[in-house]
């Protein structure tokens, strides 16, 4: 098993972020690897809480299960409570088993990886306002959040959620986009207006760079004030266990506004949010306020505290 390197997973995100922003969406792109554990994830700026873990969570349902998640939907869906119940028992990484992720295939036609989205306004339906040449894909009605991952995937359109006609009649009744017209699928920009993301990202980004320059391989996230994750990295061959130490980390520093090495363990289960209390996580600071916090896993907990502290204090 393997899955499908972190420049090629950033690559795929960075597609679906560009035709987010082109779309005027606002949510979360993940890609989980073959093995389960995920490999990168983006949160666009006001994507909103909780769309990052419904991507993850997709996105797992299809690496893992090597099909479409719609197809998991249908499946759990139709088979009696008994065994759909159990599935999500001891696979609670599919809690969430929406439609809309895709599988990720290799040139050797081996899934890799599976990429889902979701958020703020990342969904089948049609936002307030939007303009039908853009919920159009070659002349024909398309949603949103299939939009992002077909054309991230660079494959045809295929709607994963139902009936995209009856919500385009719903909302623009008889109304016919021409193909040329059609923005759906036709190359996005590179996104421009995404600042926080880029914020998180660079500050992912230096802590990789650290990491190699000491030949370590680690996790990295990157989480706003309330500890909803908007950017997060496993470097390739980084254990699978570093993405959940990184995201408790980062969300427990960033929660209490001090390193996660020094919340008393007391205080898990305060709220649902990942609560680490171990060194890992420092919280990231700007004009004395915190905005967020940074955390490093799958190394020795303290390197991860020496790693997520020279950048969050540089």
């Amino acid at each position: 098993m393997r899955d499908l390197p972190l420049a090629q997973a950033r690559a795929l995100v960075q597609r679906a972020v560009d035709k987010a922003e082109q779309l005027g969406l606002r949510g979360g792109i993940a890609v989980v690897g073959a093995s389960g554990g995920l490999i990168t994830a983006s949160r666009l700026d006001q994507g909103g809480h909780g769309g990052m873990a419904r991507a993850a969570s997709k996105a797992w349902i299809s690496a893992t299960q090597q099909i479409p998640s719609t197809e998991h939907l249908r499946r759990m869906t139709t088979l009696p409570a008994p065994i759909s119940s159990g599935f999500v028992a001891v696979s609670p990484q599919a809690v969430f088993p929406g439609a809309g992720g895709m599988p990720v295939r290799d040139s050797d036609g081996t899934v890799v990886a599976g990429i889902a989205a979701s958020g703020a306004t990342v969904s089948p339906f049609l936002p307030q306002g939007v303009q039908p040449e853009v919920v159009s894909a070659d002349g024909e009605p398309a949603n949103p959040e299939d939009l992002l991952i077909a054309y991230a995937l660079g494959i045809p359109y295929v709607g994963q959620h139902g009936d995209d006609g009856a919500r385009w009649r719903e909302r623009f009744g008889d109304l016919v986009v021409p193909a040329d017209a059609s923005l759906g699928m036709k190359p996005a920009p590179p996104a421009s207006r995404q600042p926080e993301l880029r914020w998180a990202t660079d500050l992912c980004d230096r802590v990789r760079s650290l990491a190699a320059d000491r030949d370590l391989r680690v996790c990295v996230a990157v989480v706003d004030r309330g500890g909803d994750p908007i950017q997060q990295d496993r470097m390739d061959d980084a254990v699978t266990g570093a993405v959940e130490v990184a995201l408790a980390a980062a969300a427990t520093a960033a929660r209490y506004g001090r390193p996660s090495g020094a919340v008393p363990a007391a205080f898990a289960g305060l709220h649902p949010a990942p609560f680490l209390a171990a060194p890992g996580g420092m919280p990231l600071v700007m004009d004395g306020v915190v905005v967020g916090g940074i955390g490093v896993g799958g190394v020795d907990t303290d390197l991860g505290h020496e790693l997520a502290g020279q950048v969050a204090g540089s």
